[in-house]
């Protein structure tokens, strides 16, 4: 069976959805194989949207960087290339998603059917609901996991995603080791279990188990 490679991707916008216009000013992608990073990727990207004061106070990206950057359509067709053929997590997926699906519509990008996403903060929320926050810096701190960067940057927040990631699959081997009866905490499980009420988490992985184990 061949080893499952998971892209990690954040982006940082202008601060409003695709929908009402927003656009990404900067896109980082790690991919995680076998429990370790094995290749990371970042981009700033000029799509020609004005970036707010206030974005630029959170993010530290400034109109300036992006007026020197790549522009989006080649950022993002290089993005598609990095993480062909890899599922996808993200930190609140459906933000990202939305921006995933907006600006690869913008430049052109045909879809990748692997490209289906799984969000660490549903996940999150199904394995330790005692946590008084599930954002991205709380679960930092809950973890102890080690922050290196600056928070709301792609690269940044990409690296803690994945690192969160890991804490997830981790918990899911341990906690569920018997009922999964040998299987890979794989992309396919967790996009389960993410859909799965807490109270129901243990039936949804056995019943996503089984399912997987009916021959074709």
């Amino acid at each position: 069976m061949r080893t499952e490679t998971i892209a990690v991707v954040d982006f940082e916008t202008t601060g409003l959805g695709p929908t009402s216009g927003g656009r990404a000013t900067e896109i980082a992608a790690v991919l995680v194989r076998e429990g370790v990073v094995v290749d990371r990727w970042s981009s700033l990207m000029n799509s020609g949207a004005w970036v707010p004061p206030y974005i630029q106070a959170l993010t530290g990206i400034t109109n300036e960087m992006l007026a020197d950057a790549p522009d989006s359509t080649s950022v993002m067709r290089e993005l598609a290339r990095f993480t062909e053929g890899c599922p996808l997590v993200a930190h609140n997926a459906s933000f990202d998603r939305g921006f995933w699906q907006a600006e690869m519509a913008q430049a052109g990008v045909a879809s990748d059917p692997a490209h289906e996403f799984a969000c660490t903060v549903l996940l999150s929320r199904r394995l330790w609901p005692e946590a008084k926050s599930h954002s991205l810096g709380a679960m930092t701190d809950f973890h102890g996991i080690r922050f290196s960067g600056r928070a709301h940057r792609a690269m940044a927040d990409a690296l803690v995603t994945a690192e969160l990631l890991l804490k997830v699959r981790a918990e899911v081997a341990s906690r569920f080791a018997m009922d999964l009866n040998g299987a890979e905490v794989d992309h396919a499980l967790l996009s389960c279990l993410q859909r799965t009420p807490l109270r129901w988490l243990r039936r949804g992985l056995v019943e996503h188990v089984k399912a997987q184990k009916q021959p074709a």
